[in-house]
C-alpha cells in the first residue's frame, strides 16, 4: 500500500523524483516551492538549423547497419525495423492472452528482473544471453515487438519501440496488463546513445544517477538570439538561459535510487567490454581521453528528448542543462530519446502500488560521438561514423556485458535482494 499522504500536501499536486516506492515522501515537489535533486530537470537538445543533421539520423543509420549484420540475424534493407523473427516452438512457449486481455496463467508471473530496450538491435543481445523459453503477449505493446521475453530465472525482457511516445505506451500497457507481478521487480533500461567525447568513447557504459528530458523548453532560432545568448533553450516560462524553470510537467528530471547505483557500479567495475579495429582508428582523431581510449564503465548522466542532434555547440548546451535543471550536481555524458518517458511510466506504476521505483536502472552505452573532433566539420563527422560499424554492435553488446553482473547478482543472490538492496558487504 502506498504511505498516507501527510496533513501538509493533502489535496496537492505531489511527486517524488527520487527513489522510494510508492512515494514515501523524500522530499517531493510541491508547486511554488523550491525543488532539489530528488526533484527533475529537464535536458535534451533541439537544435535550430543544425537539426536536420542529428545526432539521432547518425544513431539511427548506424545502427540499421547493426541490423545488416550476422550478429543480429537480419539483413540489411529498407524495412530494417521489421519485427524480430519469432522464437520456434522447440525454443520457446507463447503465452496469448484471452479476448478480455488478461493472461491465462493461474497468477501474474513474479518477475525478478525486467530488461527495458527500445529497438531490436538493443534487444538482440540481451534475448541471446537470457535463453527465453516463454513469449507472453501483451495487448497495447508496440506493433512490432508484441510480447515480452522471459527465462526460467524470472527475468523478462521487453521492446518499446524508439522514442517518447512508444516508450511511455509500451511500458503503461505492460505495467497495467495484470499478467506481471512487479512489486519485487528490478527494472534495467537498457539502450545505446551518443556519448559527449569529454566523458566517454564509443562502447564505454554509462550508469545515470540523473535523468533529464530536454524537450520541455522554450526555443529561439538561433538567428535571433538575444546579445550575448549561447543558445536559444531556455526553461518555460522564464526569460533567462540561467534561470531554473519550475518543474510543472513533472517529468523534466528523475533522481535515480543511489544504493542500486553504487551496486551496479561495483559489479560492473571490471567487466570486459568489446572494441573494434574500425572504432579504434576513429577514436584516435580526438586529442585526449577518454575519446581516444577503449570503452569503459563510467557514471554519468542521460539526457533525453525526441529530437537528435550533433555538433559542438549543441553539445555544450547540453552540459549546461543538465547543470541547471540538476542544481549543478547532474553530468552529462549520454543522449538518448526515452528514458523520461519511460520513467514517467514506472512512476505512475509506483503510485498505483505496482512496483518500487527504488529498483530502477538506467544503463546508456555509447554508439556515436555527439559531435566531431577538433576542426572536423559537423557535417563530414555525421558522414565518417556512419561508416563504422562496428559502433552500433559493441555498443549493443556493451550494454549485456556491463549490466548482466547486477543481473546475475539479483537471481543467484535474491534472498538478499529480494527485499531490497543488500548492503554493499553483500553479492
Amino acid at each position: 500500500m502506498p504511505p498516507a499522504v501527510p496533513a501538509a500536501v493533502a489535496g496537492r499536486p505531489w511527486i517524488c523524483r527520487c527513489g522510494p516506492a510508492l512515494c514515501t515522501i523524500k522530499p517531493c515537489y510541491l508547486p511554488g516551492m523550491p525543488t532539489d535533486m530528488n526533484d527533475h530537470p529537464t535536458g535534451r537538445r533541439r537544435p535550430g538549423l543544425t537539426r536536420t543533421l542529428s545526432r539521432g539520423f547518425l544513431h539511427t543509420m548506424m545502427l540499421v547497419l547493426v541490423l545488416g549484420t550476422a550478429r543480429f540475424g537480419h539483413a540489411l534493407g529498407a524495412d530494417s525495423a521489421a519485427a524480430p523473427t519469432p522464437p520456434t516452438a522447440a525454443t520457446s512457449t507463447v503465452t496469448d492472452p484471452p479476448a478480455g486481455g488478461g493472461a491465462d496463467r493461474a497468477a501474474p508471473l513474479a518477475v525478478k528482473v525486467l530488461i527495458i530496450n527500445m529497438f531490436q538491435p538493443e534487444a538482440a543481445p540481451w534475448l541471446a544471453a537470457l535463453k527465453h523459453s516463454e513469449e507472453i503477449r501483451v495487448p497495447g505493446l508496440a506493433e512490432d515487438y508484441p510480447a515480452v521475453r522471459c527465462n526460467a530465472d524470472a527475468v523478462c525482457q521487453m521492446t518499446t519501440g524508439m522514442g517518447h511516445a512508444n516508450a511511455a505506451a509500451s511500458t503503461m500497457a505492460l505495467l497495467y496488463s495484470g499478467q506481471f507481478d512487479l512489486r519485487k521487480t528490478y527494472f534495467l533500461i537498457a539502450g545505446i546513445a551518443g556519448i559527449d567525447p569529454e566523458r566517454g568513447t564509443i562502447g564505454s557504459a554509462a550508469w545515470a544517477r540523473y535523468v533529464v528530458d530536454s524537450g520541455i523548453a522554450h526555443e529561439i532560432d538561433a538567428r535571433e538570439l538575444p546579445r550575448g545568448w549561447r543558445d536559444g533553450y531556455f526553461g518555460v516560462l522564464t526569460d533567462s538561459p540561467d534561470t531554473v524553470p519550475k518543474f510543472d510537467y513533472r517529468t523534466e528530471m528523475f533522481r535515480l535510487d543511489e544504493d542500486l547505483l553504487q551496486r551496479a557500479l561495483i559489479l560492473s567495475r571490471s567487466a570486459a567490454l568489446e572494441d573494434s579495429d574500425d572504432v579504434a582508428a576513429y577514436r584516435r582523431h580526438y586529442g585526449a581521453a577518454p575519446a581516444n581510449q577503449p570503452p569503459a564503465v563510467i557514471q554519468c548522466d542521460t539526457l533525453g528528448g525526441d529530437t537528435w542532434w550533433t555538433g559542438k555547440r549543441l553539445g555544450e548546451h547540453a552540459r549546461r542543462w543538465t547543470r541547471l535543471l540538476t542544481g549543478g550536481k547532474g553530468v552529462y555524458c549520454t543522449t538518448q530519446q526515452e528514458d523520461n518517458a519511460t520513467m514517467v511510466s514506472l512512476t505512475r506504476g509506483a503510485h498505483s502500488g505496482l512496483l518500487d521505483l527504488r529498483r530502477v536502472a538506467i544503463l546508456r552505452s555509447g554508439s556515436d560521438f555527439d559531435r566531431p573532433y577538433l576542426h572536423q566539420g559537423v557535417l563530414e563527422g555525421l558522414r565518417a561514423q556512419l561508416a563504422l560499424p562496428g559502433a552500433g554492435r559493441i555498443a549493443a553488446d556493451n550494454l549485456v556485458h556491463a549490466g548482466m553482473p547486477l543481473v546475475e547478482a539479483i537471481v543467484r543472490h535474491w534472498d538478499q535482494w529480494q527485499n531490497g538492496v543488500p548492503a554493499a558487504a553483500s553479492p
